[in-house]
């Protein structure tokens, strides 16, 4: 029996409707029965709010608990993951692979409804997930509510009903948003090692720990500056069983941020530079700063990348008075 990533969801987005008033959240009821959590287009969110969408995301199969990150002189916020379904949670669930265009809206979209949608359907077939609940749960990383008509072809997508559907939407330059691109750290790893060709279902287990960026600016600016709290802080622990230590120790050293061409700078420079099209940017960009893999056959731990403070605190815009 397969676990529900959406049956998993919907309890956590339950929990956040009853604690609306704590969190600063919204809920809104669309005419076509669909429900919105709003966490920081027109209501305040928040940090817990960001947990909440976090463990939506996940489809609630991590523990996720903030922490506090060194930058030296001073600390910020962290999210601490652990998993021991890393390749559900995140692959399944959490992977922000549903690019939701209607009309005049655009949005990411992740969490459980994916894995109802089969975006991307190739993933799914990898690794050999399929969920077929009768409700769905989604997670839009956008700055405007969703309409009946948007909901309407989600829903179609995910073969459900509007009135079945339930979506929390926060913008990126939002706290809530903030967190929950941080809470992406471990399933950015998990999809480095995707794209590099590396069989993804030996991950057994997986740990984390990324700081969480101000805001510093609007939704283009934030963007740099939460992906740069993965690409330059994000420390990464896998438990992996693979029979062959040396090829493992190949797609470590091809892991982590640094391999890629247009390291060194924050990312809101590089995507700026790229004309701020994605697909100009070195995809090798898209990785955890520092990894660390427990081979559990042979007993062995490697390590690559490393933590870079000095261009975090670039990006942050952190200044000393």
């Amino acid at each position: 029996m397969m676990i529900s990533v959406n049956e998993y969801g919907l309890d956590v987005f339950e929990e956040m409707m009853d604690n609306a008033d704590e969190l600063q959240v919204g809920i809104e009821e669309l005419a076509n029965g669909t429900t919105i959590i709003d966490a920081g287009v027109e209501e305040k969110g928040g940090l817990e709010a960001g947990l909440y969408l976090s463990r939506i995301c996940m489809a609630d199969l991590a523990d996720l608990k903030f922490s506090s990150f060194d930058l030296g002189e001073m600390v910020v916020p962290a999210i601490e993951i652990t998993t021991d379904h890393p390749v559900i949670a995140c692959m399944a669930s959490q992977f922000a692979g549903w690019r939701i265009s209607v009309n005049k809206f655009f949005a990411m979209g992740s969490g459980p409804a994916r894995a109802l949608s089969l975006n991307p359907k190739e993933l799914y077939k990898k690794i050999g997930y399929e969920d077929d609940a009768n409700e769905a749960v989604l997670v839009l990383e956008c700055s405007s509510i969703p309409d009946e008509e948007v909901t309407e072809e989600i829903a179609k997508a995910c073969r459900v009903e509007p009135e079945d559907l339930y979506i929390a939407v926060a913008p990126t330059a939002s706290i809530a948003g903030s967190v929950q691109i941080s809470a992406r750290g471990v399933e950015t790893g998990v999809h480095k090692l995707e794209s590099l060709g590396f069989d993804i279902n030996c991950i057994e287990h997986a740990q984390g720990i990324i700081p969480i960026s101000p805001i510093v600016g609007d939704d283009v600016k934030c963007m740099g500056s939460t992906n740069d709290c993965i690409i330059y802080g994000s420390r990464i622990y896998y438990a992996i069983k693979y029979d062959d230590v040396e090829d493992l120790k190949g797609y470590i050293k091809k892991m982590p941020s640094q391999v890629s061409k247009d390291y060194g700078k924050p990312f809101y420079i590089t995507f700026k530079n790229a004309g701020f099209d994605f697909y100009k940017v070195d995809a090798a960009m898209f990785a955890p700063a520092q990894i660390t893999v427990n081979e559990l056959n042979s007993g062995k731990t490697f390590t690559s990348g490393k933590i870079n403070k000095e261009v975090l605190l670039e990006s942050f815009g952190i200044e000393a008075l």
